[in-house]
Formats: structure tokens, sequence, C-alpha cells
């Protein structure tokens, strides 16, 4: 199977083109192209999560622990924490990344099991995109998107190398097929996958809504706003007349 190198490099020529494709065609800011781009180089580790104590886990981890916070801050804002609380909270859950996903992946996570699915592949774009609370929609999609893709890059690459050419054709080893699947050997992964998929789904379907209508109340309280302007710079002119 293809090592660590393998997988940041394919999932780092991805992001790069993934970012330059936004800024380019899409016309998507630079800076969240910038972010995009890096997210997806980062989740083509996320699979490899399940693999035990190494590169994988410890660099991804930590990553993930770092930048979840940082991705809540219009979360926090949102909410109308004070500064002193935001800083509380995003250390909270740095240790509960850093240190609870640590110990809950060395105690019940296997090798190739649900990490490596296409359920696994859009959990992630819902953390992302329930984590990446920007303003504008569109952000959200495209940087939750970006993780599903560094996801599924590493998904596509552990297949390709499960193939070997040989004198009479391809080859296929014994894990051909364990990455791109819908379910695994065990039943309670299987369950606890679907049940995070579904409720991550959910209340990402409910936050999108909710922006979608956030963002038409902006518009038209904007559209009001310019409107009452005009009239106010068109209304001392007819009133100059004369007696």
């Amino acid at each position: 199977m293809p090592g660590f190198r393998v997988h940041i490099t394919g999932s780092s020529v991805v992001g790069v083109g993934y970012a330059a494709a936004a800024l380019f065609i899409g016309e998507m800011p630079p800076i969240t192209c910038v972010l995009a781009g890096g997210l997806c180089a980062v989740a083509g580790m996320l699979p490899d999560l399940d693999s035990g104590p190494g590169i994988p886990l410890r660099e991804s981890v930590a990553f993930a622990a770092a930048v979840v916070p940082m991705l809540m801050i219009h979360r926090f804002h949102q909410a109308g924490l004070p500064m002193e609380a935001m800083i509380l909270v995003g250390a909270a859950i740095y240790m509960a990344i850093r240190f609870g996903a640590t110990w809950l992946l060395h105690n019940y996570s296997v090798h190739r099991g649900m990490f490596h699915s296409l359920p696994a592949a859009a959990i992630s774009g819902q953390v992302a995109f329930l984590a990446f609370g920007a303003e504008d929609p569109l952000r959200r999609y495209f940087i939750a998107s970006a993780v599903v893709l560094g996801f599924l890059t590493h998904l596509i690459l552990d297949e390709i190398w499960s193939v070997q050419m040989g004198m009479f054709g391809p080859k296929f080893k014994k894990s051909f097929g364990t990455a791109l699947k819908f379910h695994g050997p065990e039943a309670w992964s299987n369950l606890l996958t679907y049940v995070l998929a579904i409720g991550l789904g959910a209340l990402a379907a409910t936050d999108a809504a909710w922006s979608e209508q956030s963002l038409q109340m902006r518009q038209y309280a904007r559209q009001q706003t310019e409107q009452a302007m005009r009239t106010q710079q068109v209304a001392p002119a007819q009133l100059n007349y004369r007696r």
C-alpha cells in the first residue's frame, strides 16, 4: 500500500489543483483557496488515523486539534462568547481532540476499518462544514468539499496500489476493495459510522438552510438600506420649488 509520502503528495497535488481551479475559474477569494488547498492536503492523511502509532496519526491529530478551534472562531462570535470564553472553549476542543481522540483511536480503531470508507469521507466533510461557520454558504461548501476531496484521494490511491500488473494481466491484492467501501466486517462500527453520518448530515442540512435564509435576510436588509439612502438623496432636490 502507498506510504505516508505518497498519500500526502497525492492529496497536496489535488489540493493545489482544486484551489487553482476555484481561484481562476470559480473566482473564489485567494485566501479561501489557500485554506481549501491546505485542508485538502492534510485530509489525505485522515483515513490512516486507524493505522496505529505513527506519523499519520500524530500529525493528523495534532493538526486537527490546532485547526478545528480556529475554524470555529465565527461560530464563537455567533454564540456571543466573550474573548475569555473563546480561549477556554478553544483550549477544551484542543485537549479533547489531541488526547481524547488519540486514546479512542489507539484502543478502538481497526486498520482498514470504517475509517477507510465512503461514509467516513462524508463525515469528514460534514464536520468541516459545521465547524467552518462562514457567512457565505458557498465558502462553507467549498471548504467542506476540499476535505472530502483529500479524503477520497487517499482511498483512491489505496485502491490503485491494491492492483499489480503481472505478465498475464492485473493481480488484485487482498486489500483490494477495502478502501472505497460502504461497510466493513464489524456490525458495531458500521452502525456507529452510519449513525454519525446521518446525524451530522441532519445537522449540516439544518445549518445550511439557516445559513441560506440568513444570507437572504442580510441581502434584503442591504437592499432596503441602499434604497433608503437613495431616497434621502433625491428628496431635498424635490423640495426646491419656486414660490
